[in-house]
């Protein structure tokens, strides 16, 4: 790795020169099979026909555009967002970050403009990952991500997930809203309860709270369905997506009900990049595929296929894992060992790619796109690669 980086990555060895679909290949010709996705980023894989045309064209006429004037791509994105969800109002950005940080503002503006001035605390939950700017680090709450950087912003205030008890107690008067991801995904995919989210937004009306769903990596299709939450019917006041939202391509949305986002008047909220012309472009094209209902029911179906070669792994290694977790195509494996020994036994042994999750967890992110075969294939590399870790583990006893 170049000593010119910032050294806060640790980059596997390999560089890879181009990708497809499901797959990347290095400047030495060597194939990965990608379960990552670029952490659910990919969500249509990579090279994407469709997608390739939208940024080729939009390229040749406007990269970027002032928000001081119109740009008709971004509206008819909002539009489509908003016609497909709870939402009324939608506020871009260039990541997962930053539009939660619109949406920890949209919540307390939303107080402040009622009245509610002492109303700005937000309850999240142990566990969850928003981003990595102060505020979204505090909202988080993980002190391996806190620590060095001074003082912790204040305003968050953390609650084991699936706690209904422990939310009523910790809401105050100065309680302005309740942010959960409907997955947590770096805390190890944790799927939060349908009761509990229900009962979130049974307590967030019963006290005039906002509720805030993060489905920057649980959102666009990854559960079969365009937004987690609808899957079990509660819909929040405002909802965070990012990474498959552009399929590859940096860009975030804020979506906020009509009663929620109007507080926010000219000047309250910006971004020089947010919603540029190129951005809106790729993420039309990426949502012409994902909101097909026949697209959506096709991950469901190959999310049993993908679960079920997780459960035969964990049944043919219980030594290795204790755990399958996850829903659609957004599953975890818990492991005995450090994910990362798993991730990179994967890497070097199975050619596959996967990312590691707190609590010990591996997590299997393909490209909703992914094949039966590609499955099938992985499910093998999968197989062979903890055959491997098992043998190594005989012979250090």
């Amino acid at each position: 790795m170049s000593g010119a980086l910032l050294p806060v990555f640790q980059p596997a060895p390999m560089v890879f020169e181009h990708g497809e679909g499901a797959w990347l290949t290095t400047t030495d010709g060597e194939r990965y099979l990608d379960f990552g996705a670029g952490i659910a980023v990919n969500a249509l894989g990579y090279s994407h026909p469709h997608i390739m045309s939208a940024l080729e064209r939009q390229g040749r006429k406007l990269w970027h555009l002032s928000n001081v004037y119109r740009i008709p791509e971004g509206e008819r994105l909002a539009e489509r967002l908003t016609a497909a969800s709870f939402a009324d109002l939608v506020s871009f950005a260039n990541s997962g970050a930053e539009a939660n940080e619109c949406a920890i503002k949209v919540a307390r503006r939303y107080q402040h403009t009622r009245g509610q001035l002492e109303r700005w605390r937000i309850i999240t939950f142990k566990g969850a990952f928003h981003g990595r700017t102060l505020a979204t680090m505090a909202a988080s709450g993980n002190s391996k991500y806190l620590e060095g950087f001074g003082p912790v912003v204040d305003g968050f205030d953390q609650c084991p997930l699936g706690d209904i008890n422990a939310v009523r107690e910790k809401a105050g008067r100065e309680t302005a809203a309740i942010m959960i991801e409907p997955i947590q995904g770096e805390g190890g995919v944790r799927v939060a309860c349908p009761t509990f989210l229900r009962q979130l937004r049974d307590f967030c009306d019963e006290l005039g709270l906002l509720l805030i769903f993060d489905e920057v990596q649980c959102g666009m299709g990854r559960t079969g369905h365009l937004f987690a939450h609808q899957e079990i019917g509660v819909a929040p006041d405002i909802m965070t997506l990012a990474k498959g939202l552009g399929g590859g391509f940096p860009v975030g949305a804020c979506l906020a009900t009509e009663s929620a986002g109007s507080a926010m008047t000219p000047g309250a909220h910006g971004s020089t990049f947010g919603g540029n012309p190129l951005a809106v472009a790729v993420a039309n094209s990426v949502l012409d595929i994902v909101e097909d209902e026949a697209f959506l029911a096709e991950i469901r179906r190959k999310s049993i296929l993908a679960h079920a070669a997780l459960v035969s792994a964990a049944q043919q290694f219980p030594e290795l894992i204790a755990d399958v977790r996850g829903h659609g195509l957004m599953l975890g494996v818990r492991t005995a060992l450090p994910a990362q020994r798993i991730v990179e036994v994967l890497r070097i042994h199975g050619k596959v790619l996967t990312i590691p999750a707190s609590d010990n967890v591996v997590r299997i992110l393909p490209p909703l796109t992914v094949t039966d075969e590609e499955i099938r294939l992985f499910s093998e590399r999968f197989h062979l690669s903890l055959r491997q870790l098992a043998v190594s583990a005989v012979k250090e006893t």
